[in-house]
């Protein structure tokens, strides 16, 4: 598997997959989830109202993923999950943790190649980005890859960079 660590817009990366940092309506809100709705167009919001109707009436669970179409995006999927609140839940790093080993889980299950994920509840959800990348470099350590061979963690700030580059190497 190979890392890229970078800083730029999700919503502009070839991969199979972008992952978004939803909230648990899966209908759009701000950062990086606003900008990935705003950049696939209409037929995303529709996708996701039609998950709410269908499998998730009450929202999407903190740690779980859902897959998607990328519609007007470059990405061929988006991979929707909600990450932690950091100080509104009990295991911020388990439910972190889960996030991203779900999101994996589902790009290996659909035979995905590559995927990129943003800084997944470092945001307005106050998960502290040192402890954030921590989780992050567990996860990709353990996690059991066949099909995904690229992994794209796509920063907002050079800083975030900075910081993922040191803890993840």
């Amino acid at each position: 598997m190979k890392l890229e660590i970078v800083v730029g817009d999700i919503t502009k990366l070839h991969v199979d997959a972008i992952v978004n940092a939803a909230n648990n309506s899966l209908l759009g809100g701000g950062g990086v989830d606003g900008a990935i709705h705003r950049a696939a167009g209409p037929g995303l919001l529709q996708e996701c109202r039609e998950i709410r109707r269908n499998r998730h009436p009450d929202g999407l669970p903190t740690g779980q993923a859902v897959l998607t179409g990328g519609h007007e995006l470059p990405a061929k999927h988006v991979i929707h999950t909600v990450g932690p609140v950091f100080d509104a839940v009990d295991d911020p790093a388990g439910l972190l943790a889960a996030a991203y080993r779900n999101s994996l889980a589902l790009a290996e299950e659909s035979g995905l190649r590559s995927i990129a994920f943003p800084a997944i509840s470092t945001g307005v959800y106050g998960y502290p980005r040192e402890d954030a990348a921590r989780v992050v470099r567990d996860v990709l350590a353990k996690f059991p890859f066949r099909s995904v061979e690229r992994i794209v963690l796509c920063y907002f700030s050079p800083d975030d960079k900075t910081v993922a580059e040191r803890i993840l190497g």
